[in-house]
């Protein structure tokens, strides 16, 4: 079975080493990058399952790497910072960061976090429902793991997927915050309403909803969301 490969991205050779070491006891493979562009080049060439984005870098710092990388890739990103601002976080988020780690961190957290994005990249299990749903002018194709809006096929990152196909599968049915943060993130992130808020922003803005008159994934306030089946 190939390993999992993971690129871990940092201007400090002490980090690199450090988290090189504890990875590759982990059973992890292990890629390395002194810069953002160096990364991105690792990218390409490499193509690793998870990157490990270190925010502050000369020259081209994380935050400018995951557009960058987002232009062209859906690989995951953890990113690690000593900036623990919210504002920060959100902005990772918001870039498409699948997880936001504040410097310094405990390598035990680290491993559990690879973990959780892991089991995230690994295939859902089949569920009975049908191959496709079309609500309107959206198609998704179960299946096909694609995103069709007004004859034109949209690309969505991998969580953005996730939270889709979820509230998708469950049409007609108020999905709790909890709930969707646990079978995305899984449980230790159930009570991390904000990153959901975020990356419901995200898809939305995706399939051209207006976020102040939602019609297609309608908040249901302190509560969840609920995908609305078209009316007969």
């Amino acid at each position: 079975m190939k390993q999992f490969r993971i690129l871990i991205v940092d201007d400090d050779d002490r980090i690199l080493n450090f988290l090189r070491v504890k990875l590759k006891a982990a059973g992890y493979e292990v890629l390395t990058a002194g810069n953002g562009v160096e990364a991105l080049e690792q990218v390409h060439a490499q193509e690793p399952d998870l990157l490990l984005l270190d925010v502050l870098m000369p020259k081209m710092d994380g935050f400018e790497t995951l557009k960058e990388l987002r232009s062209f890739s859906g690989t995951a990103v953890i990113m690690l910072s000593a900036k623990g601002a919210d504002v920060d976080r959100i902005k990772g988020l918001g870039l498409g960061a699948d997880d936001y780690l504040q410097k310094p961190f405990n390598p035990d957290e680290l491993l559990a976090r690879i973990e959780a994005v892991r089991r995230r990249l690994e295939p859902p299990e089949r569920r009975g429902t049908a191959e496709a749903l079309t609500i309107g002018d959206l198609t998704v194709d179960f299946e096909g793991r694609r995103v069709v809006l007004n004859g034109k096929e949209e690309h969505l990152t991998r969580i953005e997927w996730l939270l889709l196909s979820e509230l998708a599968r469950n049409a007609g049915c108020l999905m709790s915050y909890e709930e969707l943060l646990t079978r995305i993130w899984g449980p230790e992130y159930r009570d991390d309403v904000q990153t959901l808020r975020t990356w419901i922003s995200r898809l939305r803005y995706k399939l051209g909803e207006d976020p102040n008159n939602a019609r297609l994934i309608r908040t249901i306030p302190k509560t969840g969301y609920i995908m609305d089946l078209p009316s007969h």
